[in-house]
Protein backbone atom coordinates (compact mmCIF):
# COMPACT_ATOMS: atom_id res chain seq x y z
CA UNK A 1 0.00 0.00 0.00
CA UNK A 2 1.23 3.49 -0.78
CA UNK A 3 2.21 5.78 2.09
CA UNK A 4 -0.86 8.07 1.98
CA UNK A 5 -3.22 5.18 2.82
CA UNK A 6 -5.90 6.49 0.47
CA UNK A 7 -8.17 3.53 1.23
CA UNK A 8 -9.14 5.30 4.47
CA UNK A 9 -11.03 7.80 2.31
CA UNK A 10 -13.07 5.08 0.61
CA UNK A 11 -16.48 4.23 2.01
CA UNK A 12 -16.32 0.67 3.45
CA UNK A 13 -19.43 -0.27 1.47
CA UNK A 14 -17.57 0.47 -1.77
CA UNK A 15 -14.08 -0.77 -0.96
CA UNK A 16 -14.61 -4.45 -1.79
CA UNK A 17 -15.96 -3.64 -5.24
CA UNK A 18 -13.26 -1.05 -5.98
CA UNK A 19 -10.47 -3.37 -4.83
CA UNK A 20 -11.26 -5.59 -7.82
CA UNK A 21 -10.52 -2.81 -10.33
CA UNK A 22 -6.99 -3.09 -11.75
CA UNK A 23 -4.90 -0.62 -13.69
CA UNK A 24 -4.75 -2.06 -17.26
CA UNK A 25 -1.04 -1.29 -17.62
CA UNK A 26 0.28 -1.97 -14.12
CA UNK A 27 -2.00 -4.98 -13.49
CA UNK A 28 -2.45 -4.02 -9.86
CA UNK A 29 -5.56 -2.80 -7.97
CA UNK A 30 -6.19 0.94 -8.22
CA UNK A 31 -6.76 1.01 -4.47
CA UNK A 32 -3.33 -0.47 -3.76
CA UNK A 33 -1.73 1.98 -6.18
CA UNK A 34 -3.31 4.96 -4.42
CA UNK A 35 -5.15 5.95 -7.59
CA UNK A 36 -8.60 6.08 -5.98
CA UNK A 37 -8.23 9.11 -3.77
CA UNK A 38 -11.81 9.21 -2.55
CA UNK A 39 -15.03 7.23 -2.93
CA UNK A 40 -18.20 8.29 -1.13
CA UNK A 41 -21.69 6.89 -0.75
CA UNK A 42 -24.45 9.43 -0.06
CA UNK A 43 -28.21 8.84 -0.39
CA UNK A 44 -27.69 5.78 -2.54
CA UNK A 45 -25.34 7.51 -4.96
CA UNK A 46 -21.61 6.71 -5.29
CA UNK A 47 -18.92 9.15 -6.39
CA UNK A 48 -15.20 8.49 -6.83
CA UNK A 49 -12.15 10.64 -7.46
CA UNK A 50 -9.52 8.77 -9.46
CA UNK A 51 -5.98 10.05 -9.93
CA UNK A 52 -4.40 9.10 -13.27
CA UNK A 53 -0.66 8.65 -13.45
CA UNK A 54 -0.07 11.12 -16.29
CA UNK A 55 -1.92 13.65 -18.41
CA UNK A 56 -3.42 11.94 -21.44
CA UNK A 57 -3.22 8.50 -19.82
CA UNK A 58 -4.08 6.00 -22.61
CA UNK A 59 -5.98 3.81 -20.16
CA UNK A 60 -8.21 6.60 -18.82
CA UNK A 61 -11.40 5.51 -20.56
CA UNK A 62 -10.92 1.90 -19.50
CA UNK A 63 -10.24 2.96 -15.89
CA UNK A 64 -13.28 5.23 -15.80
CA UNK A 65 -15.50 2.49 -17.22
CA UNK A 66 -14.25 -0.14 -14.78
CA UNK A 67 -14.60 2.12 -11.73
CA UNK A 68 -18.16 3.11 -12.68
CA UNK A 69 -19.02 -0.55 -13.26
CA UNK A 70 -17.65 -1.44 -9.82
CA UNK A 71 -19.58 1.35 -8.12
CA UNK A 72 -22.79 0.45 -9.94
CA UNK A 73 -22.45 -3.13 -8.75
CA UNK A 74 -23.15 -1.67 -5.30
CA UNK A 75 -25.56 1.23 -5.97
CA UNK A 76 -27.22 0.21 -9.22
CA UNK A 77 -27.02 1.43 -12.82
CA UNK A 78 -26.99 5.18 -13.28
CA UNK A 79 -26.19 5.95 -9.64
CA UNK A 80 -22.42 6.35 -9.92
CA UNK A 81 -20.04 8.97 -11.25
CA UNK A 82 -16.26 9.28 -11.54
CA UNK A 83 -14.01 12.33 -11.64
CA UNK A 84 -10.63 11.87 -13.30
CA UNK A 85 -7.69 14.04 -12.29
CA UNK A 86 -3.91 13.70 -12.62
CA UNK A 87 -1.58 12.78 -9.77
CA UNK A 88 0.51 15.47 -8.17
CA UNK A 89 4.28 15.20 -8.43
CA UNK A 90 4.42 13.95 -4.85
CA UNK A 91 1.78 11.27 -5.48
CA UNK A 92 3.59 10.15 -8.62
CA UNK A 93 6.88 9.88 -6.77
CA UNK A 94 5.19 7.72 -4.12
CA UNK A 95 3.77 5.48 -6.84
CA UNK A 96 7.14 5.17 -8.54
CA UNK A 97 8.81 4.29 -5.24
CA UNK A 98 6.21 1.55 -4.74
CA UNK A 99 6.76 0.17 -8.24
CA UNK A 100 10.53 0.27 -7.90
CA UNK A 101 10.52 -1.58 -4.58
CA UNK A 102 12.35 -4.86 -5.09
CA UNK A 103 12.85 -4.16 -8.78
CA UNK A 104 15.92 -1.93 -8.93
CA UNK A 105 18.44 -2.72 -11.59
CA UNK A 106 17.75 -5.79 -13.72
CA UNK A 107 14.80 -7.62 -12.12
CA UNK A 108 15.34 -10.70 -14.31
CA UNK A 109 18.97 -11.39 -13.42
CA UNK A 110 20.35 -13.88 -10.93
CA UNK A 111 17.83 -15.12 -8.38
CA UNK A 112 14.69 -14.06 -10.25
CA UNK A 113 11.58 -16.18 -9.82
CA UNK A 114 10.52 -15.32 -13.36
CA UNK A 115 11.00 -18.03 -15.96
CA UNK A 116 13.22 -16.44 -18.63
CA UNK A 117 13.09 -18.16 -22.01
CA UNK A 118 15.21 -16.84 -24.89
CA UNK A 119 14.17 -17.92 -28.38
CA UNK A 120 17.04 -17.90 -30.86
CA UNK A 121 18.03 -19.24 -34.26
CA UNK A 122 21.09 -19.61 -36.41
CA UNK A 123 19.62 -17.78 -39.39
CA UNK A 124 16.68 -15.53 -40.17
CA UNK A 125 13.42 -16.60 -41.73
CA UNK A 126 12.89 -19.77 -39.70
CA UNK A 127 9.82 -18.45 -37.82
CA UNK A 128 11.47 -17.60 -34.50
CA UNK A 129 9.33 -14.49 -33.87
CA UNK A 130 6.11 -16.24 -34.85
CA UNK A 131 6.88 -19.02 -32.38
CA UNK A 132 7.71 -16.47 -29.66
CA UNK A 133 4.46 -14.54 -30.18
CA UNK A 134 2.34 -17.69 -30.15
CA UNK A 135 4.07 -19.09 -27.06
CA UNK A 136 3.46 -15.80 -25.25
CA UNK A 137 -0.21 -15.62 -26.25
CA UNK A 138 -0.78 -19.27 -25.33
CA UNK A 139 0.80 -18.89 -21.88
CA UNK A 140 -1.12 -15.67 -21.20
CA UNK A 141 -4.36 -17.40 -22.14
CA UNK A 142 -3.64 -19.91 -19.35
CA UNK A 143 -3.67 -17.10 -16.81
CA UNK A 144 0.08 -16.61 -16.52
CA UNK A 145 1.64 -13.14 -16.38
CA UNK A 146 3.76 -13.03 -19.53
CA UNK A 147 6.11 -10.48 -21.04
CA UNK A 148 8.01 -10.38 -24.33
CA UNK A 149 11.19 -8.45 -24.94
CA UNK A 150 11.74 -8.06 -28.67
CA UNK A 151 15.52 -8.08 -28.80
CA UNK A 152 15.63 -8.54 -32.57
CA UNK A 153 16.49 -4.88 -33.07
CA UNK A 154 17.08 -5.06 -36.83
CA UNK A 155 14.21 -7.41 -37.64
CA UNK A 156 11.61 -6.51 -34.99
CA UNK A 157 8.13 -7.95 -35.60
CA UNK A 158 6.66 -8.75 -32.17
CA UNK A 159 4.39 -5.64 -31.95
CA UNK A 160 2.75 -6.50 -35.26
CA UNK A 161 2.37 -10.18 -34.41
CA UNK A 162 0.69 -9.34 -31.10
CA UNK A 163 -1.53 -6.66 -32.63
CA UNK A 164 0.11 -3.84 -30.67
CA UNK A 165 -0.10 -0.43 -32.34
CA UNK A 166 0.82 1.84 -29.42
CA UNK A 167 4.06 2.54 -27.64
CA UNK A 168 4.87 2.32 -23.93
CA UNK A 169 3.49 4.82 -21.44
CA UNK A 170 6.28 6.90 -19.91
CA UNK A 171 5.96 7.41 -16.17
CA UNK A 172 8.94 9.62 -15.34
CA UNK A 173 11.94 7.30 -15.70
CA UNK A 174 9.81 4.15 -16.03
CA UNK A 175 8.15 2.79 -19.16
CA UNK A 176 4.94 0.78 -18.91
CA UNK A 177 4.81 -1.71 -21.80
CA UNK A 178 1.68 -1.94 -23.97
CA UNK A 179 -0.33 -5.13 -23.87
CA UNK A 180 -1.54 -7.36 -26.69
CA UNK A 181 -3.56 -10.51 -26.10
CA UNK A 182 -2.71 -10.31 -22.41
CA UNK A 183 1.04 -10.09 -23.11
CA UNK A 184 3.20 -7.14 -22.04
CA UNK A 185 5.68 -6.37 -24.80
CA UNK A 186 8.49 -3.95 -25.55
CA UNK A 187 10.27 -3.49 -28.87
CA UNK A 188 12.47 -0.93 -30.57
CA UNK A 189 9.78 -0.90 -33.24
CA UNK A 190 7.57 1.05 -30.83
CA UNK A 191 10.07 3.90 -30.94
CA UNK A 192 11.30 4.00 -34.55
CA UNK A 193 8.13 2.98 -36.37
CA UNK A 194 7.29 -0.18 -38.30
CA UNK A 195 8.61 1.09 -41.63
CA UNK A 196 11.93 2.42 -40.34
CA UNK A 197 15.33 0.75 -40.45
CA UNK A 198 17.68 0.56 -37.44
CA UNK A 199 21.39 0.89 -38.18
CA UNK A 200 23.12 0.69 -34.82
CA UNK A 201 26.49 -0.70 -33.83
CA UNK A 202 27.22 -3.00 -30.89
CA UNK A 203 27.37 -0.54 -27.96
CA UNK A 204 24.00 0.96 -28.87
CA UNK A 205 22.43 -2.48 -29.14
CA UNK A 206 23.80 -3.43 -25.73
CA UNK A 207 22.51 -0.25 -24.09
CA UNK A 208 19.07 -0.75 -25.61
CA UNK A 209 18.75 -4.29 -24.27
CA UNK A 210 19.96 -3.20 -20.84
CA UNK A 211 17.50 -0.30 -20.77
CA UNK A 212 14.62 -2.57 -21.74
CA UNK A 213 15.47 -4.82 -18.81
CA UNK A 214 15.93 -2.06 -16.22
CA UNK A 215 13.60 0.78 -17.25
CA UNK A 216 10.57 -1.12 -18.53
CA UNK A 217 8.23 -2.04 -15.68
CA UNK A 218 6.95 -5.50 -16.55
CA UNK A 219 5.90 -6.12 -12.96
CA UNK A 220 5.96 -9.59 -11.46
CA UNK A 221 6.01 -11.95 -14.44
CA UNK A 222 5.67 -15.70 -14.48
CA UNK A 223 7.43 -15.90 -17.84
CA UNK A 224 9.61 -13.46 -19.80
CA UNK A 225 10.24 -14.44 -23.42
CA UNK A 226 13.10 -12.90 -25.41
CA UNK A 227 12.91 -12.85 -29.17
CA UNK A 228 16.63 -12.79 -29.97
CA UNK A 229 18.08 -11.86 -33.36
CA UNK A 230 19.44 -14.74 -35.43
CA UNK A 231 23.08 -15.67 -35.09
CA UNK A 232 25.72 -15.15 -32.44
CA UNK A 233 26.24 -11.39 -32.46
CA UNK A 234 26.28 -8.57 -29.91
CA UNK A 235 22.69 -8.92 -28.69
CA UNK A 236 23.03 -12.65 -28.00
CA UNK A 237 26.26 -12.01 -26.10
CA UNK A 238 24.71 -9.19 -24.06
CA UNK A 239 21.65 -11.29 -23.29
CA UNK A 240 23.90 -14.04 -22.02
CA UNK A 241 25.70 -11.61 -19.71
CA UNK A 242 22.55 -9.92 -18.39
CA UNK A 243 20.39 -13.06 -18.22
CA UNK A 244 22.67 -15.97 -17.33
CA UNK A 245 19.68 -17.79 -15.87
CA UNK A 246 17.78 -17.78 -19.18
CA UNK A 247 16.86 -21.03 -20.87
CA UNK A 248 17.44 -20.98 -24.61
CA UNK A 249 15.14 -22.49 -27.22
CA UNK A 250 16.80 -22.97 -30.60
CA UNK A 251 14.57 -22.75 -33.68
CA UNK A 252 15.48 -24.34 -37.01
CA UNK A 253 13.81 -25.69 -40.12
CA UNK A 254 14.29 -29.29 -41.30
CA UNK A 255 16.86 -28.14 -43.87
CA UNK A 256 20.39 -29.34 -43.14
CA UNK A 257 21.93 -25.94 -43.85
CA UNK A 258 19.58 -24.31 -41.34
CA UNK A 259 20.18 -26.89 -38.64
CA UNK A 260 23.95 -26.53 -38.96
CA UNK A 261 23.90 -22.82 -38.17
CA UNK A 262 21.23 -23.34 -35.49
CA UNK A 263 23.70 -25.50 -33.60
CA UNK A 264 26.09 -22.54 -33.39
CA UNK A 265 23.45 -20.43 -31.64
CA UNK A 266 22.90 -23.19 -29.11
CA UNK A 267 26.63 -23.63 -28.55
CA UNK A 268 27.02 -19.92 -27.81
CA UNK A 269 24.29 -20.15 -25.16
CA UNK A 270 26.12 -23.06 -23.58
CA UNK A 271 29.40 -21.17 -23.60
CA UNK A 272 27.71 -18.25 -21.83
CA UNK A 273 26.47 -20.58 -19.10
CA UNK A 274 22.84 -20.59 -20.21
CA UNK A 275 20.84 -23.77 -20.39
CA UNK A 276 19.69 -24.94 -23.82
CA UNK A 277 16.14 -26.07 -23.12
CA UNK A 278 15.78 -27.74 -26.49
CA UNK A 279 15.28 -27.43 -30.23
CA UNK A 280 12.10 -26.59 -32.12
CA UNK A 281 11.76 -27.60 -35.75
CA UNK A 282 9.50 -25.19 -37.63
CA UNK A 283 7.93 -25.62 -41.09
CA UNK A 284 8.44 -29.35 -40.70
CA UNK A 285 6.00 -30.35 -43.43
CA UNK A 286 2.99 -29.24 -45.45
CA UNK A 287 -0.09 -31.41 -45.12
CA UNK A 288 -2.01 -31.83 -48.39
CA UNK A 289 -4.87 -34.21 -47.78
CA UNK A 290 -3.34 -37.51 -46.75
CA UNK A 291 0.06 -36.53 -48.14
CA UNK A 292 2.78 -34.95 -46.01
CA UNK A 293 5.08 -32.84 -48.21
CA UNK A 294 8.49 -32.11 -46.69
CA UNK A 295 9.17 -28.80 -48.42
CA UNK A 296 12.44 -28.15 -46.59
CA UNK A 297 13.59 -31.73 -46.27
CA UNK A 298 13.53 -33.60 -43.00
CA UNK A 299 15.47 -34.30 -39.85
CA UNK A 300 17.00 -30.88 -39.19
CA UNK A 301 15.54 -30.51 -35.72
CA UNK A 302 16.65 -33.97 -34.65
CA UNK A 303 20.14 -33.41 -36.08
CA UNK A 304 20.52 -30.11 -34.23
CA UNK A 305 19.30 -31.63 -30.95
CA UNK A 306 21.65 -34.59 -31.26
CA UNK A 307 24.67 -32.42 -32.09
CA UNK A 308 23.97 -30.05 -29.20
CA UNK A 309 23.52 -32.98 -26.83
CA UNK A 310 26.91 -34.31 -27.86
CA UNK A 311 28.75 -30.98 -27.83
CA UNK A 312 27.23 -29.72 -24.57
CA UNK A 313 27.47 -33.14 -22.94
CA UNK A 314 23.91 -33.05 -21.66
CA UNK A 315 20.55 -34.06 -23.16
CA UNK A 316 19.07 -31.41 -25.46
CA UNK A 317 15.62 -32.60 -26.53
CA UNK A 318 13.70 -31.95 -29.71
CA UNK A 319 10.82 -30.07 -28.09
CA UNK A 320 8.45 -30.12 -31.01
CA UNK A 321 7.83 -30.00 -34.75
CA UNK A 322 5.57 -27.27 -36.14
CA UNK A 323 3.96 -27.96 -39.53
CA UNK A 324 3.54 -25.29 -42.17
CA UNK A 325 0.18 -23.56 -41.91
CA UNK A 326 -1.67 -20.79 -43.72
CA UNK A 327 -3.53 -19.75 -40.51
CA UNK A 328 -0.15 -19.26 -38.79
CA UNK A 329 1.02 -16.92 -41.54
CA UNK A 330 -2.29 -15.10 -41.81
CA UNK A 331 -2.54 -14.61 -38.06
CA UNK A 332 0.99 -13.21 -37.85
CA UNK A 333 0.17 -10.68 -40.57
CA UNK A 334 -2.85 -9.25 -38.71
CA UNK A 335 -1.66 -9.56 -35.12
CA UNK A 336 -3.85 -12.54 -34.22
CA UNK A 337 -1.77 -15.52 -32.96
CA UNK A 338 -3.04 -18.79 -34.37
CA UNK A 339 -3.13 -20.43 -30.92
CA UNK A 340 -6.00 -18.05 -30.10
CA UNK A 341 -7.82 -17.73 -33.41
CA UNK A 342 -7.60 -21.29 -34.77
CA UNK A 343 -6.68 -23.60 -31.88
CA UNK A 344 -7.80 -26.63 -33.90
CA UNK A 345 -5.15 -25.98 -36.57
CA UNK A 346 -2.37 -28.62 -36.43
CA UNK A 347 0.31 -25.95 -36.11
CA UNK A 348 -1.62 -24.28 -33.29
CA UNK A 349 -1.89 -27.61 -31.50
CA UNK A 350 1.84 -28.19 -31.89
CA UNK A 351 2.57 -24.70 -30.50
CA UNK A 352 0.22 -25.32 -27.58
CA UNK A 353 2.00 -28.60 -26.82
CA UNK A 354 5.34 -26.79 -27.02
CA UNK A 355 4.18 -24.16 -24.52
CA UNK A 356 2.99 -26.90 -22.18
CA UNK A 357 6.26 -28.76 -22.39
CA UNK A 358 8.29 -25.63 -21.72
CA UNK A 359 6.44 -24.45 -18.61
CA UNK A 360 6.25 -27.93 -17.14
CA UNK A 361 10.03 -28.26 -17.15
CA UNK A 362 11.63 -27.78 -13.69
CA UNK A 363 13.88 -24.81 -12.93
CA UNK A 364 17.11 -26.76 -13.03
CA UNK A 365 19.44 -23.75 -12.86
CA UNK A 366 18.17 -22.40 -9.58
CA UNK A 367 17.40 -25.72 -7.95
CA UNK A 368 13.84 -24.61 -7.27
CA UNK A 369 10.46 -25.66 -8.53
CA UNK A 370 8.93 -23.29 -11.04
CA UNK A 371 6.30 -21.15 -9.26
CA UNK A 372 3.77 -21.61 -12.07
CA UNK A 373 0.67 -23.63 -12.52
CA UNK A 374 -0.58 -24.74 -15.90
CA UNK A 375 -4.31 -24.88 -16.21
Amino acid sequence: MLPDQTSKRIDPALEAALSRVHDPELRRPLVDLGMIEQATLVDGRAEALVRLTITGCPASQRIEHDVIEALESVVGTGNASVTLEVMSDEQRRALLASLRQGHRGNPFGEGTLTRVIAVTSGKGGVGKSTITANLAADLAARGLDVGVLDADVYGFSIPGQLGITTGPTKLDELMLPPIGHGVKAISIGMFVGAGKAVSWRGPMLQRTLQQFLTDVHFGDLDVLLLDLPPGTGDVALTAGQLLPNAEVVVVTTPQEAASEVAVRAGLLAGQLGQKVAGVVENMSWLQQGDERIEVFGSGGGRRAADELSQDLERPVPLLGQIPMSIPVRAGADIGQPVVLTAPEDPAAQALHALATRLVERPRGLQGRQLPLSVG
